[in-house]
């Protein structure tokens, strides 16, 4: 499909007062970053007004195709478009920029401002999380709708990048996916302007980014800019058509600008990058658009009704044949409409629990086995459930048996689904983070990533983004401590639980035992925000009740043993909880009586009622002793002045786990004599 731009005076206009608005909104707070917006007006304007699809009353309408302004610094971009087409925004908005309590902060936030579909700034982030987008949409098709030509949930994903988008690693890794993954319905668009903070990008990025692309698998265009130096939006129209035409492989567009045009004296600086342009250079530059220089957040009236009017003319009958194709879907798809509106109410089958496994007392399960164990159980159950690791499924236990490899038809890998159910995400860390994210936001999937927990390190940009945007991601990350023995420490997790703990709104889950695994993937599906679950690599004896377990884990902490009014409280997680258990029997005999409280998630634990902390941790028990196999910096909040802490503080060491454990001080005498020690403090 090509088409014919008809460019006419409106639209000139529109862009004009477009560009002005965005060196009017950094001028008036002081700060910002106009010289993309200015230089992005156009390509942004053609993306909304003749491109993408939308409804500009409905911005979550899922026929909808995402734009992701992946260069989230230029935010203006976006919340220039959002008000130009009524979708929320207003002038009075735009006039707020960057101050207290507006809808439009420095950096476009998921669920803060309608149309932003997810929060952008950590350059990467934004290209990285369309890649999950894209493949969460193939996924979704494939629950919902798999056989028919044209669905109502094919959808496009559009992207805006920029030179810093490009050097970051998290980009080449999740571009790399993305060609592998064929991913025909994302395009990307390069904003080729050579500017960056420190001048002139070839002080630090020289290569043939075409070429990689190219070498990616991806479908390339390159649109030089015109002799003025403004964008060809012409040439990029019939780019992105040309890429519409190509279902296989995504597509990456290099769009050549020149960074805040037409600024008499600012275009093309690293001045105008990240600086207001200053009050002469506004009015000069508004004189060079033809605009009034005296004239402060100026839009013509005329001109915005009429790009308005033909905006709802051009997105009206294609909102109306997705109803209609939606309808005869809805007709001939019964179990599919059940399956779309449990998904879109966050719902859960109400037999979920009743399919997690159980594990008897006395019996040796690492929790890593336990809990692929779960996720084999409830995917039965629970075809949004969907995943993979980062090259190490059989580390992980990610697999889903029988689910086939997400990947396209045309790959020749044994088992290749384009709806298949276990995502490869290769050695890519931070590529896997965002892509998890990018499929969770639509909140139909519960897509999971997989990996070691000492690489968490290498995808912590995009777990803090989960966190900011409470997306339903979850982490699965093993070889949770120096439990895993002889790989050594730089495998060997230690301040990554604490460092992960400190993430606002993430929640780290620490099972105990094989019951608790499968107890906290329940907690995990029965609420929506993004979890970390750290399991672990060596079997762990099997300590509770899968009932207990089942109630316990969702507050986060709960008494597994000991009597109502005990002398001591001993704390623990994960495979600490055994040992703890251990130590509580020993003091018995010498007449002291000891709680032992399992905690696999302090953060669930802190959002119970006060009541709640005070019945499983006594205030009037100030002998108390935590044991992790971690970093120590975080428990004395738990423990009090009177408290002691069993962990560690450095590096471990390359050894079988048990020795481990016995030199570096995990033992039941080392814990008994930190509760007497306790108990003589208090």
């Amino acid at each position: 499909m090509t088409s014919l731009l008809t460019w006419d005076e409106t639209d000139e206009r529109a862009v004009a007062y477009l560009r002005a608005l965005a060196a009017d909104s950094v001028q008036k707070v002081g700060n910002g970053h106009p010289g993309t917006a200015m230089s992005l007006a156009p390509v942004a304007y053609l993306l909304f007004t003749r491109v993408m699809t939308f409804d500009p009353r409905d911005p979550s309408w899922l026929g909808r195709d995402r734009f992701v302004l992946s260069a989230g610094h230029s935010s203006l971009t976006l919340y220039l478009q959002l008000f130009l087409a009524d979708m929320g925004l207003t002038m009075e908005d735009l006039q707020a920029f960057r101050t207290w309590g507006s809808r439009t902060p420095g950096h476009p936030e998921c669920g803060h401002t309608p149309g932003v579909e997810t929060t952008t700034g950590p350059l990467g982030q934004g290209l990285a999380t369309a890649v999950g987008m894209a493949m969460g949409a193939r996924y979704e098709r494939g629950i919902l709708d798999p056989s028919s030509p044209t669905s109502p949930f094919d959808h496009r994903v559009y992207v805006l990048a920029s030179d810093g988008d490009l050097e970051e690693g998290i980009s080449g890794e999740a571009s790399s996916l993305a060609g592998t993954q064929g991913l025909g319905s994302l395009t990307v668009i390069w904003d080729d302007n050579r500017i960056s903070i420190e001048g002139d990008t070839a002080v630090a990025f020289t290569e043939d980014v075409v070429a990689r692309y190219r070498a990616y698998g991806w479908d390339v265009h390159e649109v030089e800019q015109l002799p003025s130096g403004d964008v060809d939006v012409a040439a990029l129209l019939s780019a992105i058509d040309a890429a519409r035409e190509v279902p296989d492989r995504p597509s990456f567009i290099r769009v050549r600008t020149t960074i805040a045009w037409p600024a008499p004296t600012a275009s093309g600086t690293a001045k105008s990058h990240g600086s207001a342009l200053g009050a002469d250079e506004v009015a000069a530059t508004k004189a060079a658009l033809g605009l009034d220089p005296g004239e402060h957040f100026a839009f013509d009236s005329a001109v915005l009704a009429e790009v308005r009017s033909r905006l709802a003319t051009r997105l009206q009958p294609l909102i109306d044949a997705w109803r209609d194709l939606f309808a005869t879907w809805c007709e001939g798809n019964k179990s599919g409409l059940a399956l779309l509106m449990r998904l879109e109410s966050h719902a859960l089958p109400a037999d979920i629990d009743s399919a997690l496994p159980k594990y008897s007392p006395g019996t040796a399960v690492a929790t890593r086995k336990a809990s692929g164990e779960t996720v084999n159980a409830l995917a039965a159950l629970l075809p949004e459930l969907w995943g993979g690791s980062a090259d190490l499924a059989e580390s992980n236990n990610t697999s889903i048996e029988g689910g086939g490899s997400f990947l396209p038809s045309s790959s020749p890998i044994p088992g290749a689904d384009p709806f298949g159910r276990i995502i490869h995400f290769g050695v890519r860390e931070h590529a896997m983070g965002a892509v998890v994210n990018g499929a969770a936001l639509d909140g139909l999937l519960r897509p999971y990533g997989g990996t070691f927990l000492v690489f968490s390190d290498y995808m912590r940009g995009a777990v803090r983004l989960a966190a900011l945007m409470q997306c339903a991601s979850t982490f699965v990350w093993t070889h949770d401590s120096i439990g895993l023995g002889e790989d050594g420490p730089t495998h060997q997790p230690i301040e990554h639980l604490w460092s992960l703990r400190a993430i606002p709104g993430f929640a780290v889950v620490r099972p105990a035992d094989a019951n608790e695994t499968s107890a906290a993937w329940s907690a995990i599906l029965h609420q929506r925000g993004p979890v970390g679950l750290v399991l672990t690599r060596q079997n762990v004896p099997t300590i509770t009740d899968p009932d207990g377990a089942l109630d316990g884990v969702p507050r986060g902490a709960y008494v597994l043993e000991g009597p109502e009014r005990p002398d001591a409280i001993i704390i623990a997680t994960g495979s600490e909880v055994a040992l703890g258990l251990a130590a509580a029997q020993d003091l018995q005999k010498d007449g002291i009586s000891v709680r032992v409280v399992s905690a696999p998630c302090l953060e669930w634990f802190d959002d119970q009622d006060p009541d709640y902390r005070d019945l499983v941790l006594p205030p009037s028990v100030r002998a108390r002793v935590a044991v992790e196999a971690g970093a120590t910096l975080g428990w004395w909040k738990y423990v009090g002045s009177a408290g002691r802490v069993i962990g560690i503080d450095h590096f471990g060491a390359s050894a079988d786990h048990i020795t481990l454990f016995r030199e570096f001080g995990f033992t039941t005498e080392r814990v008994a004599d930190a509760v007497r020690a306790s108990l003589a403090e208090g």
